[in-house]
């Protein structure tokens, strides 16, 4: 391209040369070095505060809205090894029941698209039943998952995503076996009428009211394959590169939660 063109994009219009001014620029991988983890006796050393695994593993369905792949929650699994039944009450393509079928934990799994609505108490009634939960809700309507009103994705305002968040959580809390874990992956995001909408903090918040302590360090995990880093967008923002997954334990304590 001539130093004209280069100073003028509209002389490289008239000239039929494509200007280079204004196209995307193509984003290389970036690497960053990370901080070396401690030497310990996890039987998972490579899980740390920041998960960066970006293969998806042959879990779900990679084409399905919002799939998490299932490296994550086979290190997970390996980490804390539930002795008894797992279970995942917002099953999408069924990522988690493939790692569990994959490692031998007994799963009970269900979706919104069964017709199975994890926010009801009347529908998700077990009681001390689960020795680990896994639960990847939705981002509040960042995605919408289905038509169905009940879905999470689907709330109109956050006071009502929240609302129905908080049974949902409820409702694990109860499912849980004493000293049994939820794992929750969850993200912040900007909304164009509500602005930015910390979720991770609204988990804990509402974790913590249902009676759950939190087990370990929040996993920041790398959004490896989103698609939102194929996208170009007009405005100036920080883009959000991460998913925070949060581990709670139910107490060893007979007291209803």
């Amino acid at each position: 391209m001539t130093l004209s063109a280069q100073i003028n994009p509209f002389f490289a219009a008239r000239m039929g040369r494509p200007d280079v001014s204004r196209a995307p620029r193509r984003q290389e991988p970036a690497y960053a070095r990370l901080p070396r983890a401690p030497i310990n006796a996890s039987p998972v050393p490579h899980l740390t505060s920041l998960y960066h695994n970006h293969r998806a593993g042959e879990y779900g369905d990679r084409s399905y809205p919002g799939n998490c792949g299932g490296n994550l929650i086979k290190d997970l699994l390996t980490f804390f090894g539930p002795a008894g039944l797992a279970c995942d009450p917002m099953a999408g393509s069924g990522t988690f029941r493939d790692v569990c079928e994959e490692l031998g934990i007994p799963c009970m799994s269900w979706d919104i698209h069964d017709g199975f609505d994890a926010c009801d108490p009347e529908a998700f009634t077990a009681r001390d039943t689960f020795d680990f939960i896994w639960a990847h809700p939705a981002y509040w309507r960042m995605k919408l998952y289905s038509d169905d009103p009940r879905d999470l994705s689907r709330a109109p305002t956050l006071s009502d995503f929240l609302r129905r968040y908080r049974r949902f959580i409820k409702n694990c809390a109860r499912a849980l076996k004493p000293g049994g874990k939820l794992a929750i992956l969850m993200g912040d995001y900007t909304d164009r009428e509500e602005g930015f909408v910390p979720l991770t903090f609204h988990t804990k918040r509402l974790a913590f009211a249902a009676g759950l302590s939190q087990s370990c360090t929040d996993i920041i995990r790398f959004s490896h394959g989103a698609s939102s880093g194929r996208k170009v967008y007009r405005s100036s923002f920080i883009p959000g590169l991460h998913d925070t997954c949060m581990i709670f334990e139910k107490p060893t304590s007979k007291e209803a939660l």
